[in-house]
């Protein structure tokens, strides 16, 4: 497993320069195309899983795109509260990331700039000692479900979240 950096969450990192900085959209309004992937689970071995209200039937775990501003860190802690509310637990950095083809049903065209067709996803952990209350985005998410490793492995829609979901279940 690689090296791993601890970080809790709700804080925000300290930068070297000072304080984290507020978080700003560019102008264009078109979105970063870097994101963070945030599995988060239990002790126990379960998994928390959220279905999208788009596209239909995408289950998958806490994922966002970074702000122009912030580091992956401060993305991961943004989009667990944003995504789940949950504000307690340990954040791991997995030190893993991967490049993918954005698909057009996720904004390629629309919301990147002109001509970018591929993400870099940075992965994270988020483990908790047990189920905590999840309170999920309006208009975002659909439904949640806590599950077992087996099953979340079949009901993700991603690739990248099932390899570390079956990184996380070792």
């Amino acid at each position: 497993m690689p090296d791993m950096t601890s970080l809790e969450v709700p804080n925000p990192p300290k930068q070297a320069n000072g304080p984290a900085q507020p978080h700003v959209r560019r102008p264009e309004s078109v979105r970063r195309p870097e994101s963070v992937l945030v599995v988060i689970y239990t002790v126990d071995g379960e998994f928390l899983l959220i279905e999208r209200s788009r596209p239909a039937g995408f289950w998958q775990s806490v994922t966002g795109s970074l702000e122009w501003d912030e580091s992956p860190e401060q993305a991961a802690r943004r989009e667990i509260i944003e995504e789940t509310g949950i504000t307690a637990g340990v954040l791991k950095n997995l030190q893993w990331t991967q490049v993918y083809e954005i698909s057009p049903a996720f904004g390629r065209g629309r919301i990147y700039p002109p001509g970018v067709t591929h993400n870099l996803e940075h992965a994270f952990a988020l483990k908790l000692p047990q189920r905590v209350p999840v309170t999920l985005s309006a208009g975002e998410h659909l439904q949640y479900r806590w599950v077992g490793a087996d099953e979340a492995l079949e009901t993700v829609s991603s690739d990248s979240n099932r390899a570390v979901i079956e990184q996380l279940r070792r």
